[in-house]
């Protein structure tokens, strides 16, 4: 089958397409047809060997992370899925990918397919979702009804769905950002829109109950001026913690040096008395189960911005990495 291989880490593109050997299936997994595959931002950094200690990645190794498609077969003791069953899944940190012909999915990190949602929107769906679900109900408190949460870069892969989920839960939404995507995150539901080009969050907005770090740099500091006591930060561009290094099972030495680099942040934090945590989402099939369900129920839009063949993924990696894109980039395959 053909697959889209990360041979070595690299600043150059390290990325080609391979005829590599269809997957065998464990007793617990399904073998996928893929139909097509959602891209995220961190697709475009694993090749540059920036999550190089952290993730579960032998090279080479196929590329991608979500994927919608077909069961072709069902390993010994899967009983939740059958040949021709439509699914999607997220196989993230599994120790394999989506870009190829065919995936070998634990039964587990799959859900079938939400029926209202072609191939290429439920590809969408995927890390999106299950980041923005686990973030607002596992970290701390889950949101409630009436609080006010902080989405940076609301017209991004994450924003667009988190913003969506957030208003479903009951909040209130801030998000940032350009003046020229005001009407998108307004039709998602965002309730107050901030124009980072020419305005500064953190002198709008007060009194915030949680923020989801989506940005690099200096964003994360200054969210904790927003929170309130009590509050949370949820990171997803870090830096990681030492609560993460452990329960990833790593050395004492990441420990350490997980807690080196999170000390500032963590520092002030606890001077706000505010909850800081990095989060790494897991593949989690029954809350893509209870994503495709409210998916169906027509509370959360897929936002797509452009769709690519198999045979053009470069190109669109290249697209996604370029920033600017408004919600997902897919690749199609059937």
């Amino acid at each position: 089958m053909k697959a889209l291989i990360l041979e070595r880490y690299g600043k150059a593109n390290q990325l080609r397409f391979a005829e590599v050997a269809r997957p065998t299936i464990e007793p617990d997994e399904i073998l996928v047809q893929v139909y097509a595959v959602g891209l995220n931002p961190i697709d475009t950094m694993i090749p540059k060997g920036s999550f190089k200690p952290i993730l579960k990645f032998e090279l080479p190794a196929i590329m991608g992370s979500d994927l919608a498609g077909i069961v072709v077969e069902v390993g010994d003791q899967v009983t939740t899925f059958k040949t021709g069953d439509a699914v999607y899944a997220s196989v993230f940190d599994l120790g394999t990918g989506s870009l190829a012909e065919y995936v070998a999915v634990p039964a587990s990190a799959a859900a079938s397919k939400p029926k209202k949602l072609d191939f290429v929107q439920a590809a969408s769906i995927p890390m999106v979702g299950l980041t923005s679900w686990q973030a607002f109900n596992d970290h701390g408190s889950a949101i409630k009804r009436d609080q006010k949460i902080f989405i940076p870069a609301g017209a991004g892969g994450i924003g667009t769905f988190a913003i969506q989920l957030a208003k479903y839960l009951g909040a209130t939404v801030a998000t940032t950002t350009s003046s020229q995507n005001t009407a998108l995150v307004k039709r998602l539901g965002a309730d107050e829109v901030i124009d980072y080009k020419t305005q500064a969050f953190e002198q709008r907005l007060q009194d915030y109950d949680f923020v989801l770090g989506t940005v690099r740099g200096d964003g994360i500091e200054k969210a904790l001026q927003i929170v309130k006591p009590g509050g949370h930060v949820v990171s997803l561009v870090g830096p990681p913690d030492v609560a993460f290094a452990r329960k990833r099972g790593m050395n004492i030495i990441m420990q350490w040096l997980f807690g080196l680099i999170s000390s500032k942040i963590k520092r002030l934090a606890k001077k706000r008395h505010i909850e800081y945590a990095f989060m790494f989402v897991r593949p989690d099939g029954q809350q893509l189960t209870d994503i495709a369900g409210i998916l169906d129920d027509g509370h959360i839009k897929p936002v797509i911005d452009q769709v690519f063949s198999f045979d053009q993924t470069l190109e669109a990696l290249a697209y996604l990495e370029s920033g600017r894109a408004k919600g997902k980039v897919v690749v199609r395959f059937i």
